[in-house]
């Protein structure tokens, strides 16, 4: 594009201030050649923050820092990553790592706009070697220009910063978990999240907060879905009529009744939304907010966690149950606590506890899904039916289940080569395998010793 050209895109008024700086003696007409800088920068959060804000103001503080030595050529910038994250857990701090490999990259030197945007803790003292590896400066504003690693003074600095950052860090989550547990316990207040199934949201009045009030903030309470609300309460009257997990799933899915991630798909994307299953039922049955009672902190913070990785619940001592009800019961605490007790191990039929020592170490060779533990003739067992449940009608044609008895299992592996030699009972194999992560992968014939790594690696090959 022409001058000429690229004038008449210009408005007005800033042709005239272009115009006004080249007319200045005093300003230079393009910037003074130098070092090549990386901006780097970060944000927490994309609901809380301003991108644009955020951006900007880091990257006037780096280009202030660097203005007499160069100009800032790229520009990494990550947003939704947590400080406590490392580099290479962050996609932009990632790519500038991978950068640096390439002898053409085309900068000289990073520069951020505030040390805890871009680092926590001890976080720079491993940086710091790779960068030093590729003779890559770090420019910070709280060293008034390039880190020298060496130096006793910035070395304090850096200590100084790292503990300051992982303090304020520490500080503010103490102050909103409290927060949060107060608003919970004492309130019953609903803090997020999506609401459960058979539950929506309704308005709960102005936010207590005068300022977030002021701003339009209102708070949210749960009611009951005239939609769906139903289905739970028929779920919990079934249990309690001593109906199983499995039948009850069938009858939903015969019923054509959509399961959750069929009636919120824009909130279960990573569910296929098509049908009922066991976990989603038992799921239900577990969730004592049907109580009416709020309850937080059931479920730990995401933490990097991605949406298909599964969801682990934090013990029962550190969940945050409101003393009050806070919303309408689709089950009463007498049912919900009976149904629980419903969901206790099943006893054999001399009242003795079945007890399955390979529970989540064993996967099907043929189709790569662990094995379910099952009782076989009065023994344990496990078997695999390759996806087809109790909880659909049975397709045909359908692989052929497998079956095996633990007993079996362990005298195919008593004298496997892979395994070592010594171990005396079939507890110690267990916990042999447990200890270093070994999955054993079965068919009807054999049973092979493998990494879960592994394991999954071929599956996915496969």
């Amino acid at each position: 594009m022409s001058d000429n050209q690229r004038d008449d895109l210009e408005d007005p008024l800033t042709r005239w201030l272009n115009g006004q700086s080249q007319a200045n003696p005093q300003l230079p007409t393009e910037r003074r050649r130098g070092l090549r800088f990386a901006f780097y920068g970060r944000m927490s959060t994309v609901e809380h923050q301003d991108r644009v804000t955020s951006r900007h103001w880091q990257r006037d503080c780096a280009t202030e820092l660097v203005a007499a030595h160069g100009a800032i050529v790229a520009e990494y910038f990550d947003v939704g990553c947590s400080r406590r994250r490392g580099w290479r857990q962050r996609p932009q701090a990632a790519a500038l790592l991978a950068a640096l490999d390439d002898p053409d990259r085309g900068f000289d030197a990073i520069v951020v706009g505030e040390y805890e945007r871009a680092f926590s803790a001890n976080q720079l003292q491993h940086l710091a070697p790779v960068l030093e590896q590729h003779g890559v400066q770090l420019w910070l504003p709280e060293t008034h220009g390039p880190v020298d690693y060496h130096d006793p003074a910035h070395q304090a600095l850096i200590m100084m910063l790292g503990a300051q950052s992982k303090r304020e860090v520490q500080r503010a989550r103490f102050r909103v978990v409290t927060a949060m547990r107060a608003q919970a316990r004492e309130q019953g207040r609903y803090l997020g999240g999506r609401p459960p199934h058979g539950y929506r949201l309704t308005d709960a009045g102005p936010h207590p907060n005068a300022a977030q009030a002021r701003w339009g903030r209102r708070l949210q309470r749960l009611e009951p879905d005239p939609a769906t609300a139903g289905h739970v309460r028929w779920m919990f009257a079934q249990r309690l009529d001593g109906q199983s997990l499995a039948s009850m799933a069938r009858a939903l899915n015969d019923a054509g009744i959509p399961c959750p991630s069929g009636v919120d798909p824009d909130r279960n994307p990573h569910r296929s939304g098509d049908r009922w299953t066991l976990r989603t039922v038992a799921a239900i049955l577990a969730n004592p907010r049907y109580t009416g009672r709020q309850v937080w902190n059931r479920q730990p913070a995401h933490n990097g966690r991605t949406e298909q990785e599964p969801t682990r619940r934090n013990p029962t001592a550190d969940w945050v149950v409101s003393t009050q009800q806070a919303h309408t019961a689709l089950v009463s605490e007498q049912g919900f606590v009976a149904v629980q007790a419903i969901r206790s191990h099943r006893g054999a039929h001399d009242g003795t506890t079945r007890r399955y020592l390979f529970t989540g170490l064993l996967r099907c060779g043929p189709c790569g899904r662990r094995l379910e533990s099952h009782w076989i003739n009065q023994r344990p067992g496990y078997r695999c039916r390759h996806g087809h449940t109790s909880t659909r009608q049975p397709i045909n044609p359908r692989r052929k289940i497998l079956y095996l008895r633990e007993e079996h299992i362990i005298a195919r592996l008593a004298d496997h080569p892979w395994l070592p030699s010594g171990i005396q009972t079939p507890h110690d194999l267990v916990k042999l395998l447990h200890g270093r992560k070994i999955t054993i992968v079965c068919d009807q014939e054999h049973c092979t010793p493998t990494t879960e790594k592994s394991a999954q690696v071929n599956l996915r090959g496969s």
